[in-house]
């Protein structure tokens, strides 16, 4: 154990002994994630830093968790591979632990599966400070329970990852982008009925193209992109016509999407907050409150971001799950802190008390991240 990773474990240990609250936090990129009151003292772990392994013949990459995500992903582009859900960075610094704590996935999630879809193990420090490894590097290396991946999305709560093992794929041999004028429901239309045909559909966004409006379908705008084998990619723009976008042009508005720096993340007021609304594919046009503007729709129509008022936060849940579906807080009313309550609200007492019960087994003290997720 080298003497960053027995640091890790030496400062778990005493907190826990302590009952002393840690914030663990890698670059701080996602620090703003729901509004949360992040607690306790920092846990820096971007000394624990480093590609361990690349075996770029085998699509397989181990990393410490500190590691820049800017410096893995350059390191596959080099090799011509890539992480095919396009984890957002949202700031410079974003590292690989972070990657992996959030669980955030890029304008391909739909397409190409989530982070946790890509995880073959990892290693943890547990609230005991016990080092702990789970998975490995083959997909079929999973027997019981799938700690790794359960792991993904945790935010921080229930170990300190210290290292990753995760599947690549090869950049694809081409890609295209074509946009759309239509509305919202014009939109979800065309990839419902696009998502039954064999396209080689990789992402998509629908929006308004008056942002500020209120309305529930304006006219806007529908960029889809197309990725896989060449002659796919061909077959698919004269099949679907629209405008093709200029590659340079659209290579930037997707990663701009990725890390919600276009002008409609922008347009947000201090006094509305950023809701994240998780619904199936094939849901309607959401039936959103008066005087909130239209959503920008990602995923196919799965993924609808929505800029609204902190008191608003009800009629956003109640519309996401008669859909069968959720809302959640992504980023607080600057103006109104205390929106980010309930940020991550289990409906089901069952899955509430799975919730419990993991975090007393891993985290048994309650030392980690305390309140990242509303608990």
């Amino acid at each position: 154990m080298d003497s960053a990773l027995s640091q890790i474990v030496e400062r778990v240990r005493a907190s826990a002994s302590d009952r002393r609250p840690l914030r663990l936090r890698g670059g701080g990129t996602k620090d703003f994630h729901g509004g949360a009151v992040l607690e306790g003292e920092v846990l820096d772990l971007r000394p624990l830093a480093g590609i361990i392994s690349y075996e770029h013949s085998e699509l397989v990459v181990t990393a410490r968790a500190g590691t820049p995500l800017a410096e893995l992903q350059a390191l596959l582009a080099s090799q011509g591979q890539c992480l095919p859900f396009e984890p957002p960075h949202f700031a410079p610094g974003a590292t690989v632990g972070g990657m992996v704590a959030a669980g955030l996935s890029g304008p391909a999630r739909a397409s190409v599966g989530a982070v946790r879809d890509y995880v073959l193990g990892l290693e943890i420090v547990n609230g005991r400070a016990e080092l702990l490894r789970f998975g490995g590097q083959v997909m079929k290396n999973v027997a019981g329970y799938d700690v790794s991946r359960l792991m993904v999305g945790a935010w921080g709560t229930l170990g300190v990852v210290t290292e990753v093992s995760l599947k690549v794929l090869p950049v694809p041999p081409a890609d295209a982008t074509l946009r759309f004028a239509c509305t919202q429901a014009q939109a979800l239309e065309r990839l419902h009925a696009w998502g039954g045909q064999p396209l080689p559909l990789n992402a998509s966004r629908w929006q308004a193209d008056a942002p500020g409006s209120a309305g529930s379908d304006g006219p806007g705008t529908l960029h889809l992109r197309l990725r896989g084998a060449t002659a796919a990619v061909q077959a698919a723009c004269r099949t679907l016509g629209g405008e093709r976008v200029p590659d340079a042009e659209a290579v930037q508005a997707w990663a701009d999407c990725r890390d919600q720096a276009l002008p409609w993340f922008a347009a947000r007021t201090p006094g509305q907050a950023l809701w994240r609304l998780s619904v199936p594919a094939t849901a309607p046009v959401l039936a959103l409150p008066t005087g909130v503007a239209p959503p920008l729709v990602e995923w196919h129509g799965a993924l609808r971001w929505v800029q609204a008022a902190p008191e608003h936060g009800e009629a956003l849940r109640s519309a996401a799950r008669g859909m069968g579906g959720d809302a959640t807080l992504f980023i607080a009313a600057s103006a109104d802190p205390a929106s980010a309550e309930g940020t991550f609200g289990l409906q089901s007492p069952a899955l509430a008390q799975i919730h419990a019960r993991l975090r007393q087994a891993f985290d048994p003290a309650g030392i980690f991240n305390p309140g990242r997720l509303g608990c």
